[in-house]
């Protein structure tokens, strides 16, 4: 958006005058960054915050100012900032080195503890992040199958990799987006993620399809939800298909349980893809999965019955840094309660900001599940009841469609001036360490918020 679109704005004097030093140093970064930015979701006009250190459930930008943290590392902190065990690991390995070029025992242990926790994982492969992850789950489902297209559901999000690179936020009819070859738009299939008889039509006119995707609570955590019955008769039509079923477990694993959002439902993928939670705040992912399907990266397996083994290598593979971070973060998350402590405070902010929304007569609603929550602007200007919205109700499109102008805009830096971070969607993750007083200082930061954009004639109510 361009900043002349905001001049006028009193939210927007406010954050400029609340994040100076920011401002300078986003003026400096757009000489060197694209926008200045080094990941799209950082782009915020007229700039974004940039911070200075994190802990608990609070992060300090480079004016002093503290914010609640519901980015939570994009989604990789269900920990917190710096929680003690992890960064324990973190630093005893550093001492050791950073980077051996060879196999280490770290990376065993991490790979028992995903199979001990992940009900598809017979065996796993790490990579440096979920967009590999999903590239790696998407040729092995080719090369096994030997068929070529892929069955994805439109809004649904697995990295920036060419196959998963369009019908996200645009390009829903299927078409390339820049740089993306014909070949490959041609081979995906984009599916309705609220209609399962349009998608079962879509399997019973291809015999041609290796697999299918999903991000398994529905698109970007939930934000465009799924049913459970919904992800169950797609395995159901999978199976009947001979198609290979990858759960997206990027941000749903180890965070709607322990085992992912698989176990919660009781549906198991032939395989899933995992990144964030997995390396406890580092860069890691990985693919796990059948190991029928996993002997195509197996040498022996390839010389023994004669295939060709699919070649795999990543400088950062199972790195010792990510290892040890991830071996804490996952041995806390296995014996422990985190993923229920945080499930149960997304659900009291959820509660508390309905109560603001209705309390400001304001259409609007706060919902999710698990540990997500998300603000619904209401951008049909439907008669809701913010305590009783029903995103099941609501279509896709809906949900994820942007409000008109600059008024999501103008929310978060409203929000972000009283105190508190959350990503455009609006909405944000919730960490296990997050507390009654964030949830008080959110729910404030929100009503506030809604009251400056009434004055703005933003929102009326």
């Amino acid at each position: 958006m361009p900043d002349g679109a905001l001049t006028n704005s009193k939210i927007v004097a406010a954050y400029r005058q609340h994040t100076p030093s920011s401002g300078v140093r986003a003026t400096e970064a757009r000489e060197i960054f694209p926008s200045g930015i080094v990941h799209d979701s950082r782009h915020l006009a007229p700039y974004p915050i940039y911070v200075d250190h994190a802990q608990g459930s609070h992060k300090w930008d480079i004016d002093g100012n503290d914010y609640v943290d519901y980015f939570g590392g994009h989604g990789a902190l269900i920990l917190g900032h710096n929680h003690p065990t992890v960064m324990e690991a973190v630093h005893a390995q550093l001492d050791k080195g950073t980077h051996f070029g060879a196999c280490h025992e770290l990376e065993v242990r991490w790979g028992e503890l995903v199979k001990q926790l992940v009900p598809c994982a017979e065996r796993v492969r790490f990579t440096s992040s979920g967009t590999e992850a999903n590239l790696m789950a998407l040729r092995l489902a080719r090369a096994f199958t030997g068929k070529s297209k892929l069955v994805r559901f439109k809004g649904h999000f697995h990295g920036w990799q060419d196959h998963v690179a369009f019908g996200v936020t645009n390009h829903f009819d299927g078409t390339a987006t820049p740089g993306i070859i014909d070949g490959i738009a041609e081979n995906v299939l984009l599916a309705p993620p609220d209609d399962i008889e349009a998608t079962r039509r879509i399997f019973e006119a291809h015999d041609d399809i290796a697999a299918v995707i999903i991000e398994p609570t529905g698109a970007s955590f939930g934000q465009a939800p799924v049913t459970r019955e919904f992800v169950a008769e797609l395995r159901k039509i999978a199976t009947e298909h001979g198609v290979i079923l990858i759960f997206d477990e990027v941000v749903t694993g180890f965070r709607v349980t322990p085992g992912g959002a698989q176990q919660h439902y009781g549906i198991t993928p032939d395989m899933c893809s995992l990144a964030k939670i997995l390396s406890g705040g580092l860069p890691g992912g990985a693919v796990t999965g059948r190991a029928d399907i996993f002997e195509l990266l197996d040498f022996e397996k390839a010389a023994e019955k004669g295939f060709e083994k699919i070649g795999h290598q990543g400088t950062f593979n199972a790195n010792p840094m990510s290892a040890a971070a991830g071996i804490a973060a996952l041995e806390l998350i296995a014996k422990g309660d985190i993923c229920t402590k945080a499930s149960a405070t997304a659900a009291n902010i959820r509660t508390r900001l309905n109560e603001v929304f209705e309390e400001e007569q304001v259409p609007w609603a706060c919902y999710g599940d698990h540990s997500g929550f998300f603000l619904f602007t209401n951008p049909g200007n439907d008669d809701i009841t913010p305590s009783t919205f029903d995103p099941y109700a609501q279509s896709s499109e809906i949900l994820k469609r942007a409000s008109p102008g600059d008024l999501v805009t103008r929310l978060r830096l409203g929000i972000m001036t009283n105190g508190v971070d959350m990503s455009a969607k609006p909405g944000g993750v919730v960490s296990a360490v997050h507390t009654e007083n964030d949830v008080d200082k959110t729910a404030e930061a929100v009503r506030q918020t809604v009251r400056m954009l009434k004055a703005e004639g933003e929102v009326t109510g």
